[in-house]
């Protein structure tokens, strides 16, 4: 096994996320011949987010990330990655891609290595006491598995509410809107895998 070395590691500024969230999403969009117009019909985020956000002037949430991401038909980390490519590529946790809900209750972070195309997003989310995170409600055939790794939460799926405490995994499909909410006193500690439908 060969030793590590400086280049295995490199730093980037939390400042410096935005502006690559919007290169990223311009990337794909004039890719695609997509204008701005037709994007926010596709994915149902208003065309004024999508240029503040392409302007790096807007940390979306998870959520309106997943649905940007489902319009291109890409993942999740497609439009999150940071440039720079490596054989091996290491995340420390304070260099993570983070997203905070604005109340400051939520937060959460990509753990998937940078990529294109179809494939699964992985996330940490991190829930402070009385913090809510929302998603789902993306296409047909994809999935999400929930693991409540430290503290304890309520999950509402559609109609149904599940208490979950550390160790309990669920699997729901991802086109059901969730609210996963932590009504305890401690921070709760989740991880999250959106798995995308082969259609």
């Amino acid at each position: 096994m060969s030793a590590a070395n400086d280049d295995c590691a490199s730093s980037t500024p939390e400042s410096a996320i935005p502006a690559a969230l919007g290169r990223n999403l311009r990337r794909l969009r004039t890719r695609q011949g997509l204008s701005l117009e037709r994007l926010a019909r596709l994915s149902g985020v208003s065309r004024a987010m999508l240029g503040q956000i392409e302007l790096g002037r807007s940390a979306p949430t998870i959520t309106v990330l997943w649905k940007i991401a489902r319009a291109l038909d890409v993942t999740l980390t497609a439009l999150t990655r940071l440039d720079g490519r490596s054989d091996v590529l290491l995340m420390r946790e304070d260099q993570a891609r983070s997203f905070i809900s604005p109340d400051g209750l939520v937060r959460s972070r990509s753990l998937a290595p940078p990529g294109e195309g179809r494939g699964t997003d992985f996330l940490e989310i991190r829930l402070r006491p009385g913090g809510c995170e929302t998603g789902g409600g993306v296409s047909s055939g994809a999935s999400i598995n929930l693991v409540v790794a430290e503290g304890a939460v309520e999950l509402c799926v559609g109609k149904g509410s599940h208490r979950l405490a550390a160790g309990d995994a669920v699997l729901f499909e991802a086109e059901r809107t969730y609210q996963c909410r932590n009504a305890d006193d401690v921070e709760a500690r989740l991880f999250l895998v959106l798995s995308h439908g082969e259609g």
